[in-house]
């Protein structure tokens, strides 16, 4: 299926799949809001949350859209096939709450990644990595960390599990959970992260975006390694246009 990954902009919200419109896990901190895991309008939140993000900082997601067979052209209505966010991480609450904050403070935070074609996963989150790489290395900046979930994060499910220190990172928020809404530790790992802050259920891994090759080396060589991770193709003719 071809595919062009370009940055998000306000304007292609409603492109984004359900869940990453309502998802609010990183974007809000649960303690400040009431008892219960419901919210009034989580859209709103999120694309308020883009918003401020955008306008602060400048562009924070990656989003992956079909492309027509005879048209390299993107539509505002074309399907999503995949996304990514990253933030500077004073700008996402939830992640001074995990026990392996906080992050350095030379990185930027990548929290959400996520693929609606399942057959292509592999490929589309490995493209989706490449453009959120290349975007920061042009932007100056040293490394991207992520909250790593691994397998054992699956017992946190059981609150006889949580202790009361953890709790407060793995509340649920709406549809929002552990399980949905961090990222696979194994997945960071292949792509070329590594753990600086170890920890049973969320590891802080890291990637290196500043090497003293410039950045056109630099998204080379991230590139390099995330195609070569994949083992495949990719999909279309890459991160800047449609075959």
């Amino acid at each position: 299926m071809p595919a062009r990954i370009t940055p998000l902009r306000l304007e292609s919200f409603e492109q984004l799949p359900k869940h990453a419109r309502r998802c609010v896990f990183w974007e809000l901190d649960p303690s400040t809001l009431p008892r219960g895991d419901h919210l009034a309008d989580p859209e709103f939140e999120k694309e308020a949350w883009l918003s401020m993000v955008m306008l602060e900082w400048g562009s924070c997601g990656q989003l992956a859209v079909e492309c027509g067979a005879d048209d390299a052209a993107v539509s505002t209505d074309a399907p999503c096939l995949g996304y990514a966010f990253y933030a500077p991480p004073r700008a996402v609450p939830r992640a001074t709450l995990f026990p392996t904050a906080p992050v350095s403070a030379d990185a930027v935070l990548l929290t959400s990644l996520g693929v609606e074609a399942p057959a292509e996963a592999d490929g589309l989150t490995r493209q989706l990595m490449a453009a959120v790489v290349g975007d920061l290395v042009r932007r100056g900046v040293r490394a991207l960390e992520a909250f790593g979930r691994t397998a054992d994060a699956a017992e946190l499910s059981d609150p006889l599990v949580v202790s009361p220190g953890l709790r407060p990172a793995v509340v649920a928020l709406g549809d929002c959970s552990v399980e949905q809404c961090v990222i696979d530790s194994d997945f960071l790992l292949d792509a070329g992260f590594v753990v600086v802050a170890p920890d049973p259920y969320f590891p802080r891994l890291r990637l290196e975006l500043e090497q003293g090759l410039g950045w056109k080396a630099d998204v080379e060589a991230a590139l390099e390694r995330l195609l070569e991770s994949a083992q495949l193709r990719p999909v279309g003719a890459g991160a800047a246009s449609c075959a």
